[in-house]
């Protein structure tokens, strides 16, 4: 770069009968304002010639710019590299992406890509959850994010607020553009929501988003801090920061959007909102109980294998049983060495509706009532 500009500022004459630069006096000038170089370098990198790889290069630039443009500028690497092979030119794949990407080509991508987070600019809030999303009650993590869906009318985002401890969706908003009012009154739904639980204490409440500017405006930071909720940001590009809000944007998307459409318009959007996270306020299977402490609820399934221990080393005292390994006997008869969550029973007869989202179906039934798990006396 420095000897392209020596190059093209020697020998200029800046006025008619005024003085001609030189080269020496140019590399002075720019040493005195710290750019460094002697005029024996200049002219060392001036007489250089090109390497081979570098006339190569030169050479094959032409043929992909020449195949690119007679394919309509569609062509990525795989298909340059396949049309120079065929017509003789022996060329590697990896040669023709390094080019391509050095000249600013590329072959057309399928689909539309949709961008939701645009990161904003100045102070903001340090990322407090470190990628832990295990908190040990209710109302301690808080995480939000915004997806997109495709309808026949244009794009719709659809604004999230889930409760970390359970699972549960405590806000939510659709809206045709990405403003602070979407995420602003997904979290007053949110507030609310808590509200008629009897939950309104945040002072342990840390809300956790990404670097979208929605969630960095004013109106959003002070709303929480009206609300006494602690803000904390993930890093810029990093979707594992926010892995839990990500996890629920895309089972919205597979068990939702890509079931039930194509989508009208606004409104066939939030209906299909509204009754996924109707369903998602019920005590499913895979959803925690709120009211119930994680450590309390560890605790009582290990009294309880503690319990089925002490009743198995009883039958085998009395001669009632046979001896267990030691893991077996510490998780409890039935389990196979280690504790599982019970399966759901079939529902017989017909169902109508349904909307099955974190195993929580909305689906009501007709038929008789389901029978009972087998073995219901296991963990």
């Amino acid at each position: 770069m420095i000897v392209d500009f020596i190059r093209e500022h020697a020998n200029h004459t800046p006025a008619e009968g005024g003085l001609r630069w030189g080269v020496e006096p140019i590399c002075t000038v720019l040493s005195e304002h710290g750019v460094t170089i002697a005029p024996s370098t200049y002219y060392e990198w001036r007489d250089k010639l090109p390497t081979k790889r570098q006339q190569r290069d030169t050479v094959l630039l032409e043929h992909i710019r020449r195949v690119h443009a007679d394919n309509f500028g569609v062509y990525g690497p795989r298909k340059v590299w396949l049309s120079l092979n065929r017509e003789g030119i022996p060329v590697a794949r990896c040669t023709i992406e390094r080019l391509m990407k050095a000249a600013g080509l590329a072959g057309v991508v399928r689909g539309k890509v949709k961008r939701t987070t645009i990161a904003g600019v100045g102070p903001r809030p340090d990322d407090l959850v470190k990628r832990k999303f295990e908190p040990l009650a209710p109302n301690r993590l808080w995480v939000a994010d915004f997806t997109y869906v495709s309808t026949w009318a244009g794009w719709v985002f659809v604004a999230f607020v889930i409760d970390a401890y359970a699972r549960r969706i405590l806000g939510w908003r659709t809206a045709t553009s990405m403003t602070t009012e979407l995420v602003l009154d997904a979290i007053e739904q949110a507030i609310s929501t808590r509200q008629q639980d009897n939950r309104d204490q945040f002072d342990d409440l840390v809300a956790h988003n990404d670097r979208g500017v929605q969630y960095l405006s004013v109106a959003y930071g002070q709303r929480l801090a009206d609300a006494g909720i602690t803000p904390s940001v993930s890093a810029v590009g990093s979707s594992y920061d926010n892995a839990l809000a990500e996890s629920i944007n895309g089972l919205y998307k597979t068990e939702v959007i890509r079931r039930q459409g194509p989508w009208r318009n606004l409104d066939t959007v939030e209906i299909a909102a509204t009754r996924m996270c109707s369903a998602t306020g019920t005590k499913g299977p895979l959803q925690r109980r709120c009211d119930t402490p994680l450590a309390g609820r560890r605790s009582g399934r290990r009294q309880s294998a503690r319990t089925q221990s002490r009743g198995r080393a009883g039958d085998i005292a009395a001669g009632r049983g046979k001896p267990r390994s030691p893991r077996q006997a510490r998780t409890g008869p039935g389990c196979g060495g280690r504790w599982r969550w019970p399966k759901l029973p079939r529902v017989a007869g017909r169902q109508s509706g349904g909307l099955d989202l974190f195993g929580v179906s909305t689906s009501r039934s007709d038929g008789p009532a389901p029978r009972p798990i087998p073995g219901g006396a296991r963990c």
